[in-house]
């Protein structure tokens, strides 16, 4: 009897094959296959925030003389940025930098340029790795960090990813990011939006939905 169940048990397994294969969508392959006709997702919605100041922290990403004044869209975020950066400081909000390698602070952009008050990180995309970024945030019991910068593909969405996956509550205004590549800040937003985990910590708004 034992044979007659083998062959039984391999034929509903054949037929179970045959039924997902079926069921499978007819794009079905690898994305080589698929690159040309795969269509854009509509864009995530932006929703207004309202944050506790004391617990928020602004963290302002690389935007330096180096890097943003070469790129016109981060140079495009700058007066907006500008003014997300007074709401913070009005509202003592605690306001935090990151520089890239080989700067100091004094190369952030004049408008944007940090008080002596304000710390500074230097690092790479993830402003995470090898800082006491989250030593300042622990030390001023930040619980949501507030992320602009440039750029949108490199520091914000590792450094935004970063801080969603450590438990931190993550605003994003997507006007206060900026890359070399507009697609590059479309993705940045889709993946901070919809990334495994990284999503659910994420809200994707507009500087002018930012209060304090």
């Amino acid at each position: 009897m034992r044979p007659t169940h083998r062959w039984f048990d391999r034929a509903l397994l054949a037929v179970g094959a045959l039924l997902v294969m079926a069921a499978a969508p007819a794009f079905a392959g690898t994305i080589i296959d698929d690159w040309a006709t795969i269509a854009a997702p509509p864009p995530p919605k932006l929703a207004p925030v309202t944050v506790e100041p004391h617990t928020t922290a602004l963290l302002m990403l690389d935007f330096m003389k180096q890097n943003c004044a070469k790129r016109p869209r981060c140079v495009a975020s700058v007066p907006a940025v500008e003014t997300l950066l007074a709401g913070a400081r009005k509202a003592h909000a605690p306001v935090i930098y990151s520089i890239i390698f080989h700067s100091t602070k004094a190369d952030v952009l004049p408008q944007l340029a940090p008080r002596r008050s304000e710390p500074a990180v230097q690092a790479g995309a993830d402003k995470f790795l090898h800082t006491d970024l989250d030593k300042i945030l622990a030390k001023k019991g930040i619980k949501t960090v507030i992320v602009v910068g440039t750029a949108s593909n490199g520091a914000v969405l590792y450094t935004a990813s970063e801080a969603a996956m450590r438990g931190f509550k993550v605003i994003v205004p997507v006007d206060g990011m900026s890359a070399a590549d507009p697609f590059a800040e479309k993705y940045a937003a889709w993946h901070l939006a919809n990334a495994p985990t990284v999503g659910n910590h994420v809200t994707l708004t507009a500087i002018s939905m930012v209060h304090f």
